[in-house]
């Protein structure tokens, strides 16, 4: 799927609300730890910077999303669009919020992490938060639509043999008043907990189930950098 498309759209999605709810989880869970400075992993707009910029710690973005890395740098951020194996810099933190690790398969997944593990300083920590197999199965998959004046959004996912494919169809309206469309299909992979446990250079210290848009259907993990 073109990141940028899912930009485009994310504001028809109805998730800010369950943004916040993350936002002020990972804040709270970052509060255990003496943080000075916090790499955010697919920072989209920036919105958890703004709010631990306001705490005091200096913050660095990434997002592949050439349009969420452009509206993050209008707002003054320190964003770029860049991939976490090109970034440079050491950190006391590093975030990957909404779900960044169920978007990559097992071999992408590997490198990412071990790539993060790198950017962290000693005693380091690293949280993120996956979709568990009811958030997926009972959740994720299913069908909806919104709609506002000028723009019309189509979600069709399905979810099968641990994949969840989410086909996207967006609607706008032009100053000629046709509609353009795009129409783009992303993949989302199930991770379960075991694949976490022994890893390279990062040690799985916390892991808590808990429940955004239903019961139990997120997991959040905290890690710390090992030797």
């Amino acid at each position: 799927m073109s990141l940028n498309l899912y930009a485009k759209a994310e504001h028809l999605f109805g998730i800010e609300d369950a943004t916040r709810e993350l936002h002020s989880l990972y804040r709270s869970v970052l509060e255990d730890y003496e943080v000075k400075n916090l790499l955010d992993i697919g920072c989209g707009r920036g919105g958890f910077m703004k709010l631990m910029q306001e705490q005091g710690i200096a913050c660095k973005g990434i997002d592949l999303s050439s349009v969420m890395a452009e509206d993050a740098q209008s707002a003054g951020l320190d964003v770029s669009c860049s991939d976490i194996c090109e970034t440079e810099g050491s950190f006391d933190a590093a975030v990957a919020i909404f779900d960044v690790l169920n978007f990559l398969d097992d071999e992408a997944l590997t490198r990412f992490l071990a790539c993060t593990a790198e950017r962290l300083n000693e005693g380091g920590v690293f949280i993120a938060d996956i979709n568990t197999l009811h958030g997926f199965s009972e959740v994720a998959e299913g069908a909806m639509t919104n709609e506002t004046e000028n723009e019309f959004l189509s979600v069709d996912a399905v979810f099968e043999d641990n994949e969840l494919h989410t086909k996207f169809t967006l609607f706008q309206k032009e100053d000629d008043g046709r509609y353009a469309k795009e129409q783009s299909t992303i993949v989302q992979y199930f991770h379960p907990l075991k694949r976490f446990r022994k890893l390279p250079g990062l040690q799985l210290v916390q892991n808590q189930t808990f429940s955004l848009y239903a019961e139990r259907d997120k997991t959040l993990l905290v890690f710390k950098k090992s030797v």
